[in-house]
């Protein structure tokens, strides 16, 4: 089984190199499963009917974070199982898990800096032994590195990757232990020249002045794709692959074996 995992897409920059990008890594790497964080997705904020539909094409399984909620069109779509949510709200509409006979996708999100909810150590410590004779997959959506490493620890052995989202900047920590894919953070797809996305000269009033500014998307900024591919046999995860590109060209940028 081979899947990729698209970070955070971020407007319609984002949404542009899934469309350039996807087709060509299913086919070169006979992908079963693509799976992508939708909650930057409509211009930085949330998802719409409209992007929902046009990038189905390219996604298999969407997953959230935080801005989950900012679009309330995305109610109807949280009905539907491949569109995700983090496990850490109450009360609210969707599923924060996708299974079928192979694959769990599990979408959670951290406790710094982001709104209060269920614990999600806790939470996930009972819940992945239900799914032992599958790869669970696990998006967590993160500020905190400390808090993506301890998840890292506390479940290595026991699911088959957790990656993490959500500060949209690329780490290097690509490892597998114990059958365990890590990454702290995919990064975005998006922009790539400007600020976690954003035009950084829309929102630098706001940081020189303390005030608030409003985040904006330079649709004609240079932009980056960036993604992991993970291969399973069955009983550990072979291998991961981390895939970066630009409006050009496509590299493997990092390899592991486990």
């Amino acid at each position: 089984m081979r899947l990729l995992f698209i970070g955070d897409i971020v407007g319609k920059p984002g949404r542009k190199m899934v469309e350039k990008w996807v087709p060509l890594l299913r086919k070169k790497y006979q992908l079963e499963y693509v799976i992508a964080n939708y909650e930057n997705s409509a211009h930085g904020f949330g998802i719409t009917l409209k992007i929902y539909h046009q990038l189905s094409p390219f996604i298999d399984i969407w997953t959230g974070g935080n801005h989950t909620f900012d679009k309330k069109e995305v109610l109807p779509l949280l009905e539907e199982e491949k569109l995700l949510r983090p496990l850490n709200y109450y009360d609210v509409p969707g599923k924060w898990y996708w299974e079928d006979e192979k694959l769990v996708v599990i979408n959670a999100m951290g406790q710094y800096g982001l709104p209060c909810g269920k614990n999600p150590f806790r939470k996930l410590n009972r819940e992945v032994e239900k799914w032992k004779e599958k790869f669970i997959f696990i998006d967590f959506h993160g500020e905190a590195t400390s808090e993506k490493q301890m998840l890292f620890h506390l479940l290595k052995g026991r699911v088959g990757a957790i990656i993490g989202t959500h500060t949209h900047i690329g780490t290097d920590d690509l490892q597998i232990e114990e059958g365990t894919c890590y990454l702290t953070d995919v990064g975005l797809t998006g922009c790539n020249d400007g600020m976690i996305g954003f035009d950084w000269k829309k929102a630098l009033p706001g940081y020189l002045t303390g005030t608030r500014s409003k985040l904006e998307i330079d649709d004609k900024c240079k932009s980056i794709f960036q993604g992991v591919i993970l291969e399973w046999n069955g009983t550990q995860t072979c291998w991961a692959i981390k895939v970066k590109g630009d409006s050009h060209t496509l590299h493997e940028t990092q390899l592991v074996r486990g």
